[in-house]
């Protein structure tokens, strides 16, 4: 510590300020990121997908145009931004900083967010509602609060704190898509379009994913990816009465069944193909047995109910059945009347949707071409099988961290959580981050965010946990500085 009392890395940036900065930016009596975060709340910004007259709507267009406003506001030198709209495609807002005196300029750091919103998905408590914020114990209730418009606001603190502490920082380019709630299916043609000018992407912080608590730093260092489509089994051309038809026509179902068991084992869920499977890196391994029980599912099964690694004593076995194994579930249905409405007919067909979870190594692709041949090669009975509206997403594993990365989440983690960091993976898709990661293969990635149990994104009362963010936000800003002078 100095004279003031004040703690000094070994570059001279000035740590205390830049706690006291963040600490500031996000105070509930009168913080500027977090007011600037609540006037996002309010704007109903829903992804296309859930808005599919969003140009005319504008609200997306008025998420950027906030957002915008709040970081001109900030005064970072010589920093500029940008709307950027390809022609049909989604908004994306960049705030670009050149690099602070001398500070590394041979590479850039990314940091990603994204401003599109879920739809309000129901009910919310009394005196919640989805564009209505609501500060209360330590949280920002509203949607989009968690996930994800406390990026934009993240990002620019860790900026600021970082200018006001005397820390560095490679020329900053802060990405903020409005298509990720839809899949980012514009986000592919924006990387290869601001590829020129991102240049060297050394760095790419993403703040948009979740960890086992809120006390720790979490990175999420893979995620599964994915496959779905519907297969039809068709018998008739219509319904036959079932005296008439059982016994000369096999039921859609028990084709659909045989079908499932040609990939699939009934009773271990294990799927048969080679093009689905893949060994557990030893990086990844390692991760999860050091997160040890942070990491244990607390799902709402029935009374009764068991995991699936039923008799195993070892919480890495059910975290790696969620995060590197391929599983497969069924979420739909057609050709199956209500229950009260279902007769003695022997039905013409039976759909379902199949969605497969991939291990983040596994080429979706490649994936969906073996599982459509077995599907449909030989039909049971000479059954018309069918295939459609198919949709294929890679998974992503983040590469080696290189020392200095290594080391400064360490320190980080000591000295703002208190606690180690842990790594995990991340049972469901994100697509961005495959994109970023077939984009920019060498960068070195931190994946994380304030987000853990509890916090409600995509469902009534979404809520933000400040304290967190406070210390994520001080964290990235660290890590950054750190870049600066690798």
């Amino acid at each position: 510590m100095d004279a003031k009392g004040e703690t000094r890395a070994a570059d001279g940036m000035d740590t205390t300020v830049i706690r006291e900065t963040v600490r500031d930016r996000w105070s509930p009596d009168s913080g500027a990121a977090l007011e600037g975060l609540s006037g996002l709340v309010e704007i109903p910004a829903l992804s296309p997908s859930f808005d599919a007259d969003w140009q005319r709507t504008g609200a997306l267009h008025d998420a950027i145009a906030h957002v915008r406003t709040y970081l001109d506001a900030r005064g970072l030198p010589g920093a500029t931004t940008e709307v950027v709209e390809l022609p049909g495609r989604t908004p994306v807002l960049l705030l670009d900083v050149p690099a602070t005196e001398g500070a590394r300029t041979d590479e850039t750091v990314v940091v990603y967010g994204h401003l599109d919103k879920q739809p309000e998905a129901g009910e919310w408590s009394p005196g919640l509602g989805p564009w209505k914020p609501v500060v209360k114990d330590g949280r920002l209730y509203g949607r989009g609060a968690n996930d994800d418009g406390y990026a934009a606001y993240a990002a620019a603190t860790a900026l600021e704190a970082l200018h006001a502490a005397g820390g560095a920082h490679a020329r900053a380019v802060v990405l903020l898509e409005t298509c990720e709630e839809s899949g980012s299916r514009d986000l592919d043609a924006y990387l290869e379009h601001l590829r020129p000018r991102l240049g060297e992407v050394g760095l790419v912080v993403c703040l948009d994913t979740s960890g086992a608590d809120h006390e720790r730093l979490w990175l999420a260092t893979s995620l599964r990816g994915m496959i779905s489509f519907d297969l039809t089994v068709r018998v008739l051309t219509s319904g036959v009465h079932s005296g008439h038809a059982s016994g000369f026509v096999p039921s859609s179902f028990r084709i659909l069944r045989e079908l499932l068991d040609r990939i699939e084992d009934p009773r271990s869920g294990e799927l048969h193909l080679p093009e689905l499977v893949t060994d557990v890196p030893a990086d990844r391994l390692a991760e999860v047995r050091a997160a040890g029980d942070a990491l244990a599912p607390t799902l709402p099964l029935v009374e009764g109910m068991r995991y699936s690694r039923d008799g195993t004593a070892d919480v890495a076995d059910l975290v790696l059945a969620n995060t590197w194994a391929t599983t497969l579930s069924v979420t739909g249905a057609e050709g199956l009347p209500p229950l009260a409405d279902a007769g003695n007919v022997l039905r013409p067909y039976t759909s379902v949707k199949l969605s497969f979870r991939l291990p983040p190594t596994v080429e979706a692709n490649t994936a969906l071409e073996a599982l459509t041949t077995t599907l449909t090669a030989d039909p049971p009975y000479g059954a018309q099988i069918d295939i459609a509206r198919a949709d294929a997403a890679t998974g992503w594993n983040a590469g080696p961290r290189v020392p200095w990365l290594e080391s400064t989440l360490d320190t980080v983690s000591d000295e703002v959580f208190g606690l180690p960091w842990r790594a995990l993976g991340l049972g469901g898709t994100i697509p961005f981050l495959g994109m970023f990661g077939r984009a920019y293969p060498d960068a070195q990635f931190v994946v994380t965010g304030p987000r853990g149990p509890g916090n409600n994104a995509h469902v009534p009362d979404e809520w933000l946990h400040l304290q967190q963010t406070e210390r994520v936000t001080e964290a990235v800003a660290r890590i950054i500085d750190a870049h600066a002078r690798a």
